[in-house]
């Protein structure tokens, strides 16, 4: 792979806009409040994402309020949480200690769900989830939201109340269903930097290139003849200059035994949910249509010949040593071993 989100690049930079954002807010002021979380930043996703912060901070807070001598299940006293709630989301008071790390966290979030939005989902549905809290947290998604939307339509159709184990499957078949492709992040990116500079490339480990090392030859010492000899003059020692390097060619993928492969049908029916995440956002550019539709046409191909020409005429830019080429690589070869 030729690079990685960074996580030690999106923090920082999440700490850099938080600084900034909080500096020029709190100048005048020493609290902030729910009216004006909701209209801090340009960019409305980190703004709900804060709201969710502050939601789950009172969930937690709420949990303390059990107790093996109240009935805290008791629906008077039920339908009193639920207002005292309501009355405390209509008083947030936050002082910028208690704040900025509450925006770091969002803004993080923000650009987790803008650059790398596979990755985000399967974090969502992660585990066992529960069909009514994946439902909340789309809430207060505004970004890369139809297959989520989606997923719980589906999920409140059937009646299943939680997503145990199966959550990828569900929403590989939501992604093909809603035909997703995510949104460009160029857009966002725009919004950050009034605030921080910010390109995606910032936000990548890059593959750096080993530094040459270059080889001198050394001479010989001349060790001069015994007096006894006479010897004929010695050739001045010739270093011959190293030819320039010829292109380097495409790697080849090289063909793999049949009964090590194990044949299958159309790759199409035998990808997994994190080779579609995978081999979408690192060799197609995160665009699932085009994805989609190279699996398709291979599928429809004759044989390992046909399918090599396929991928270099249309894909020559591919990291042919990476890892998710050779596992992409090997799903072709068993379509046709």
């Amino acid at each position: 792979m030729d690079e990685r989100l960074s996580l030690k690049a999106v923090d920082d930079y999440s700490d850099d806009y938080s600084s900034k954002v909080a500096a020029s807010f709190f100048a005048g002021k020493e609290r902030i409040t729910g009216a004006e979380i909701r209209n801090l930043s340009a960019i409305q996703q980190v703004n709900l994402f804060v709201i969710r912060e502050l939601l789950h901070a009172w969930k937690h807070e709420g949990q303390k309020l059990r107790s093996p001598y109240f009935d805290y299940a008791n629906p008077e006293v039920a339908d009193a949480l639920t207002k005292f709630h309501n009355l405390l989301s209509n008083n947030i008071s936050i002082t910028r200690e208690n704040f900025q790390p509450l925006l770091k966290k969002a803004v993080s979030r923000t650009l987790y769900l803008i650059v790398d939005p596979y990755d985000f989902f399967s974090d969502l549905l992660e585990g066992q989830v529960q069909t009514d809290d994946l439902k909340n947290e789309i809430r207060y998604l505004k970004i890369n939201k139809p297959p989520l939307e989606r997923l719980v339509q589906r999920l409140e159709e059937k009646k299943q109340t939680e997503i145990n184990g199966n959550g990828f499957s569900l929403l590989d078949a939501v992604l093909e269903e809603v035909h997703f492709t995510p949104e460009d992040p160029e857009e966002y990116l725009k919004q950050f930097s009034l605030v921080a500079p910010l390109t995606l490339e910032k936000l990548y480990d890059q593959k750096t290139e080993e530094p040459k090392v270059v080889m001198t030859a050394e001479v010989p010492p001349v060790v001069s003849p015994p007096p006894a000899y006479t010897l004929p003059q010695a050739k001045q020692l010739e270093i011959p200059v190293k030819p320039p390097e010829p292109k380097k060619e495409v790697k080849q993928p090289q063909p793999v035994a049949a009964n090590h492969l194990g044949k299958i049908g159309r790759i199409k029916d035998n990808l997994t949910i994190n080779q579609k995440f995978m081999f979408t956002k690192i060799l197609f550019n995160g665009d699932f249509e085009i994805f989609t539709e190279a699996i398709d046409r291979l599928d429809t191909l004759d044989n390992i010949k046909q399918a090599y020409h396929y991928l270099e005429q249309n894909y020559p830019e591919w990291d042919r040593d990476s890892e998710e080429y050779e596992e992409f690589i090997e799903l072709v070869q068993k379509r046709f071993s």
